[in-house]
């Protein structure tokens, strides 16, 4: 499986961005797809998932209402839309699958297979 995350920038802050991770390789009807982050001198944190088989969606606090996940798996994409855009969401950002179906994780260790990461730069 290769994932391949775009879409990211600089935008100021209160724009908005929409993340893209395009899957191949295999079907990936059946896993979790979620979307990390890492500042600079920081460790890595979750930032939303949506579930395999039901499309239910999990959330860190810090960008609950102003991020949306979602997931086209006819098109093996992933998508993270970003409005109000704050400079604390500097970072890069990392899409990855979870083989484990029937829970949504929020801890990065337990993601299969990574994206490379694109650079999200808010100006304050």
């Amino acid at each position: 499986v290769q994932l391949q995350a775009s879409g990211g920038g600089l935008v100021q802050a209160g724009g908005s961005l929409r993340l893209s991770c395009a899957v191949s390789g295999r079907t990936f009807r059946s896993e979790v797809m979620a979307w990390f982050r890492q500042g600079s001198g920081k460790e890595r944190e979750f930032v939303a998932a949506v579930g395999a088989i039901d499309g239910r969606t999990n959330y860190a606090d810090s960008v609950k209402g102003r991020f949306t996940v979602s997931r086209d798996k006819d098109k093996g994409m992933v998508y993270l839309q970003m409005t109000s855009l704050k400079h604390d969401d500097t970072a890069v950002y990392y899409c990855a699958a979870d083989n484990a179906a029937w829970r949504i994780s929020t801890n990065w260790r337990t993601y299969n297979y990574w994206g490379q990461g694109t650079l999200v730069t808010v100006s304050s």
